[in-house]
């Protein structure tokens, strides 16, 4: 099966966990897509075939999901 290539700084939401993740970097072979929290935060990997479009909504929730535990730190 041929995927595209997420490339750096789209949203993807890896299909293991149900993260919505930013792409900030790839293995050289494109095995593993390296992703961020967004708004910053811890990083993974992500195996390419695992990395899923996301959508507008998942997006919005994990932005105000970060939103949140930032004004818990605080």
């Amino acid at each position: 099966m041929n995927r595209e290539i997420p490339p750096c700084g789209a949203y993807i939401i890896d299909s293991r966990t149900g993260a919505v993740g930013q792409v900030i970097g790839h293995t050289r072979d494109f095995a593993f897509v390296r992703l961020r929290q967004p708004g910053g935060g811890q990083e993974w990997s992500c195996p390419a075939a695992s990395a899923q479009t996301t959508t507008l909504r998942a997006y919005l929730r994990a932005q105000v999901s970060e939103i949140n535990n930032r004004r818990r730190l605080v």
